[in-house]
């Protein structure tokens, strides 16, 4: 099993800087693409940023050029850095991790750390 836990949520005023960290642990063999997700209330789950094990990234165009997306392999740590935070993007934010050993691969969820952006 692994468990990833999210961590460096909160409220923050519009214009603002949060920077949620993800750290995978457990029975852990090799963790493929990392990515956060939010899920904001009356809306489906959407990706936000998602990152590869080599480093490789893809984001939403409506987070392109306020959030970066990045990774500690040896720790198997992913961050978020959210910059210029809108109202908009007050949501639940969740971290995803594909975990592969050998031929078995599955993806994990964090619990989710709550990110409100105040106008």
């Amino acid at each position: 099993q692994v468990q990833l836990v999210e961590s460096g949520g909160g409220l923050v005023q519009a214009g603002g800087p949060l920077g949620p960290d993800c750290i995978a642990s457990g029975s852990i063999f090799r963790i493929n693409d990392m990515g956060w997700y939010r899920q904001a209330p009356g809306n489906q789950r959407e990706l936000v940023a998602i990152i590869t094990r080599g480093g490789i990234t893809n984001y939403a165009d409506s987070v392109k050029g306020r959030f970066t997306i990045s990774r500690d392999n040896a720790k198997n740590r992913v961050h978020l850095q959210m910059n210029s935070l809108k109202p908009e993007d007050t949501a639940v934010y969740y971290c995803n991790a594909e975990h592969q050993k050998v031929f078995d691969t599955r993806n994990y969820w964090g619990q989710g750390t709550q990110v409100t952006v105040s106008s």
